[in-house]
C-alpha cells in the first residue's frame, strides 16, 4: 500500500498522537482553511506574512499577541517540532565546552543538541518505578543532592533541563524544583512538550505550566498537548538570564529558511484555542469526558495507573505478567491504536476529541486479552544502574565522530559507545556515545533486550 493509502485509512479508535485526533479536534479556521483550493495556503515569507525571525508582519504580531495573552515577554513558532526549539534553546543555553545538567529521561534530541554545540551532558539519575519500568518524577530534596554532587565534577554548568509532564502523564512539584535552580543562578529549560494545555489552567487540582514558576525558557509540542498540526511547536521565554538574540541566532541555525505557512497558521490557531474561552470549554469537556472513562474502567478493574494527566490512560499490563508491546498488537488488530507501548504499560492518549462509547469496547476488548493469554503472575523491571551524576568517560562529540566496530554486546564490556540506544517510543537514550559499557551496563542492556525484542539489537557500535 502507497504512503497516500495509508495517509487515508481507516483506523478506527485513533488514541495516538496528534492530539486532534485525526482531524477531528483541529482549529475550526484551520479546518476552513484546509477546505479550500488544494495549496492555497502554501505561501512563501511575503512581506505581509513574514516569519519567525523577521520582525514585521502577520507572524511578528501573532507571536507578540500570544507572549501577552501567556503572560511571558517573547516567543518563537516552530515547524521543526519540539525537537527543534529545545535544540536551539540548548545553544542558547550554553557555550561550547560547558555543561548542561538534564534528567536521564531526557529526550534523544537534547543530546544530540550537545553534539552540534561541543557541549559536555551531565546526565543525572531519577527514580524509578520498578512495578511498570517508567522513570518518576523527583522533589526539591532529590535535585538538591544532583546539584551538590554535579559541582564536584567542576564542570562550567550553564543551565539544567527538566521534563514535566512525561510522556506517560506523570508531573513533579515544578514551582520548587524551578526556586532550587534558580538559588544557584541557574536558567531552567523545562521540555513541556506533554504539557501545553497546562497553560490553560482550567482546574486547580490539575498541573501548572512551568512557565507559571518562572521558568525561564519553555517548550511546548502543540500536536502532542494541542490541537496543533505535527511538527507545530513553540518556545515561551521569560526573564532576563537568556539573551533573545542568542535564542534567534540558534533557531535561525537549525530551523528552515522557509518555515510553513500552514504549520505557523496552526500553531497561532491552536494556542488561540488554549488561552480563548470556546477553547478552554472544549478542553474542559474533554477532560471531564476522560475522566468519566478512566472511572469506568477503574470500576470494571482495568488495570489502569495514576497520573497527572487525564487526557492519558496508562494500562498497566505487567500487573499480569503480560508486556505491553505486545498487548498493543492485540489492540490493533482490534483496530484500536494506542500511542506508547513499552515492557511493562500501553499508553493511550485521548488528544482533543470525543470518545463517548469508548469505555464499553475497552473493557471487552482488555478482557479478551486477558482470557486469551491467562494472568500470570506480576512482571518487575530492574532499576537502571545509572550514577546519581554521570557525564561520558569521552567527549561526547569525540566520541560520536570516532571509528567504530560493531560488537555483540556481551563483548562489549569496557569499550565506549559511539552511538545512542533508544527505543523508540519515547526517544529516551539507554546509553550514548562516549559511555562507557561496564558489566552492570551491559547486563541491564541485555536484559532490556529481552523486553524490547524488535527495539534493541544483539550488537553495539564502540569506538575501535
Amino acid at each position: 500500500m502507497g504512503l497516500l493509502n495509508l495517509l487515508s485509512a481507516n483506523r478506527s479508535e485513533n488514541l495516538f498522537l496528534p492530539a486532534h485526533g485525526r482531524g477531528n479536534a483541529l482549529p475550526k479556521n484551520i479546518k476552513t482553511l484546509l477546505r479550500l483550493r488544494p495549496g492555497i495556503w502554501d505561501l512563501p515569507e511575503l512581506f505581509e506574512i513574514g516569519g519567525p525571525l523577521i520582525s514585521e508582519g502577520a507572524i511578528a504580531e501573532s507571536q507578540k499577541s500570544s507572549a501577552y495573552e501567556v503572560g511571558v515577554d517573547r516567543c518563537w513558532y516552530g515547524v521543526n517540532g519540539a525537537t527543534g526549539l529545545l535544540q536551539s534553546s540548548l545553544l542558547a543555553l550554553a557555550r561550547p565546552g560547558q555543561a548542561v545538567l538534564m534528567p536521564r529521561n531526557i529526550h534523544k534530541s537534547c543530546i544530540q543538541a550537545c553534539l552540534f554545540g561541543g557541549l559536555t551532558p551531565l546526565l543525572f539519575d531519577v527514580p524509578y518505578l520498578t512495578d511498570r519500568g517508567h522513570a518518576s518524577v523527583f522533589d526539591r530534596k532529590w535535585l538538591q543532592r544532583v546539584l551538590k554532587i554535579a559541582k564536584e565534577f567542576e564542570d562550567d554548568i550553564a543551565a539544567v533541563v527538566l521534563v514535566n509532564p512525561t510522556y506517560q502523564g506523570y508531573s513533579a512539584d515544578m514551582e520548587s524544583l524551578i526556586k532550587e535552580i534558580h538559588s544557584h543562578s541557574l536558567p531552567v529549560l523545562v521540555d513541556e512538550a506533554h504539557g501545553a494545555y497546562l497553560i490553560s489552567q482550567i482546574r486547580p487540582d490539575l498541573p501548572k505550566s512551568a512557565i507559571s514558576f518562572g521558568a525561564d525558557l519553555v517548550v511546548h509540542s502543540l500536536h502532542k498537548s494541542a490541537s496543533g498540526l505535527v511538527q507545530s511547536a513553540v518556545l515561551w521565554s521569560q526573564g532576563d538570564k537568556v539573551d533573545p538574540f542568542k535564542i534567534e541566532r540558534t533557531i535561525e541555525l537549525l530551523q528552515t529558511s522557509s518555515p510553513s505557512s500552514l504549520l505557523l497558521a496552526s500553531c497561532e490557531s491552536s494556542i488561540k484555542e488554549l488561552i480563548e474561552s470556546k477553547g478552554i470549554k472544549k478542553l474542559r469537556s474533554c477532560i471531564e469526558e476522560a475522566e468519566v472513562l478512566k472511572d469506568f474502567l477503574i470500576k470494571n478493574e482495568v488495570p489502569l495507573l495514576k497520573n497527572s494527566d487525564p487526557l492519558k490512560i496508562i494500562l498497566h499490563t505487567s500487573k499480569f505478567g503480560l508486556s505491553g508491546i505486545e498487548v498493543d498488537k492485540s489492540f490493533i488488530r482490534k483496530r484500536m491504536i494506542g500511542e506508547l507501548a513499552e515492557p511493562g504499560t500501553l499508553t493511550f492518549c485521548l488528544g482533543l476529541s470525543s470518545h463517548k462509547r469508548l469505555g464499553k469496547r475497552f473493557l471487552r476488548i482488555w478482557n479478551e486479552i486477558l482470557k486469551a493469554c491467562g494472568k500470570q503472575k506480576p512482571c518487575f523491571f530492574k532499576r537502571p544502574p545509572f550514577s546519581i551524576v554521570s557525564k561520558p568517560y569521552k567527549s561526547y562529540s569525540d566520541s560520536w565522530g570516532s571509528n567504530f566496530e560493531k560488537v555483540n554486546l556481551k563483548d562489549a564490556i569496557g569499550r565506549i559507545s559511539v552511538e545512542m540506544v533508544c527505543p523508540y517510543p519515547p526517544g529516551i537514550p539507554l546509553l550514548i556515545p562516549g559511555e562507557i559499557l561496564d558489566e552492570a551496563r551491559v547486563d541491564w542492556l541485555i536484559e532490556q533486550k529481552s523486553f524490547w525484542p524488535e527495539q534493541i539489537s544483539d550488537f553495539v557500535r564502540v569506538i575501535s
